[in-house]
């Protein structure tokens, strides 16, 4: 959904103050996160190009300004500052598949204060829901330890355009398909599904259900076996996969969706290899996370592949991120937010990285300084004066930066339960900075003419 409306009302009376005091000079902003949420020893970035597609289409339609007007809350000097709002400003980004803890920014975006100020919610709607998912996701890959994974969300996602957002996330942390087909039209993401059961219940029988399904599918048939009973499923499934091979073509699996996917597992590939069917796999679906997929690995489960939805598209056990966008510099001068536990660091910043023979190490300084010894900016300018500086990276590429950047943590830092996060390391620049604001009023700012 694109609109200038799509936002919180305290930023609209913000600016209606902003435009009275003639304050409307270049700011900078910071997105990050102030803390990990539960078990998580890092975060994969995500959702920054629609951050950025949203940013070049920003401004208020007539009728949304009409709106405004009517609610007799705003001046005709702000409606007037909206009706020619276009957003003109600069954001430096991690690139999506990133590694990043927290403190870190995500992005910093500089513009004048009133264009930074309204943009706030929808880049932190952007990035908190795909950072958490692709997180989620990449988790699921540590897990399945190679096996196949496919994006299940749709359904139970938090509204349609969320089911969208969770495709794109699950791909960037690693998985291989969607069920989700507008999501493979939009982003070139490989389309997989099998059935329902209401499917095999439509049929007299399960066998029937099966050749059915076998005969318009007859090299891509992967069969859901516990409508009915599991163990009879997989020797239905067998039959009529003997029966594909007889005539020259072959069953492409089964799907358990219920039960004991251990013990299932196990009766599932006896059946298959005991009828001839060695190459037919066994993929299993339903209630399946991270944890539940790494304890059916650990116990050597015969599962191929698996299916993850509902508690991938919520990122069930960590919902929501503690993300935040906090001022850092208005005309020139840092600022800084001194609440208990909420304190922030000031200035605009950068993120450096180096490697180590231990995984990486990461420091994190004011942008204008110089880098740390042997390590590599993450921050890049990504916008300019309201305009994209390069064209959106290919997803492919984004899914390889998060493999190879997980690939180097340290195993205390990726492991599924009581990880140990990463702690950035603070400039001496950045340190003194802050002991400076803390002890110091605010400089004058003089307001505009």
């Amino acid at each position: 959904m694109q609109s200038g409306l799509l936002l919180d009302l305290y930023q609209l009376t913000m600016a209606q103050t902003y435009v009275a005091e003639g304050m409307d000079r270049l700011a900078t902003f910071s997105l990050s996160v102030r803390n990990l949420p539960p078990n998580r020893g890092y975060l994969v970035a995500a959702g920054l190009d629609d951050v950025l597609s949203y940013l070049e289409s920003f401004r208020f339609s007539g009728a949304e300004l009409d709106f405004l007007d009517s609610t007799n809350l705003f001046t005709t000097p702000l409606l007037e500052r909206l009706r020619s709002l276009t957003f003109t400003g600069s954001v430096r980004a991690l690139p999506e598949g990133t590694v990043c803890f927290a403190d870190e920014p995500l992005l910093e975006v500089t513009a004048p204060i009133v264009e930074a100020q309204l943009v706030e919610t929808m880049l932190l709607n952007q990035i908190q829901l795909q950072t958490l998912v692709a997180t989620k996701a990449a988790r699921c890959v540590q897990a399945a330890a190679g096996r196949r994974l496919v994006d299940f969300a749709l359904r139970r996602a938090h509204g349609g355009e969320a089911g969208m957002k969770v495709a794109r996330a699950s791909f960037i942390g690693g998985f291989e398909a969607t069920s989700n087909v507008l999501a493979s039209q939009a982003y070139g993401i490989a389309a997989a599904g099998t059935m329902a059961h209401s499917f095999i219940e439509a049929f007299p029988d399960e066998p029937a259900a099966f050749r059915a399904y076998a005969a318009a599918y007859p090299e891509r048939a992967v069969l859901l076996v516990d409508t009915y009973d599991s163990i009879e499923g997989i020797r239905n499934a067998v039959t009529v996969g003997q029966e594909l091979a007889a005539s020259g073509h072959r069953l492409a699996g089964v799907r358990l969706d219920s039960g004991d996917f251990a013990s299932l597992s196990r009766e599932a590939r006896a059946l298959l290899d005991e009828g001839g069917l060695r190459d037919a796999t066994v993929f299993a679906s339903g209630g399946l996370d991270e944890y539940a997929i790494e304890d059916l690995v650990g116990a050597g489960a015969p599962i191929d592949g698996f299916g993850v939805g509902t508690l991938l598209g919520v990122s069930a056990d960590a919902p929501h991120l503690d993300v935040a966008y906090k001022l850092v510099s208005y005309d020139g001068h840092p600022r800084m937010k001194f609440s208990e536990a909420k304190a922030t660091w000031p200035g605009a910043k950068q993120v450096w990285r180096r490697r180590t023979d231990l995984g990486i190490e990461d420091w994190l300084g004011l942008a204008d300084e110089p880098s740390p010894a042997n390590t590599q900016p993450l921050l890049v300018e990504v916008m300019r004066s309201g305009q994209r500086t390069s064209p959106a990276e290919p997803l492919a590429a984004l899914q390889a930066r998060r493999g190879e950047q997980i690939g180097v943590l340290p195993d205390t830092t990726r492991q599924l339960r009581a990880p140990s996060p990463l702690v950035p390391h603070k400039t001496a620049a950045l340190l003194e900075l802050r002991r400076e604001l803390a002890g110091r009023q605010w400089p004058a700012v003089e307001a505009h003419p």
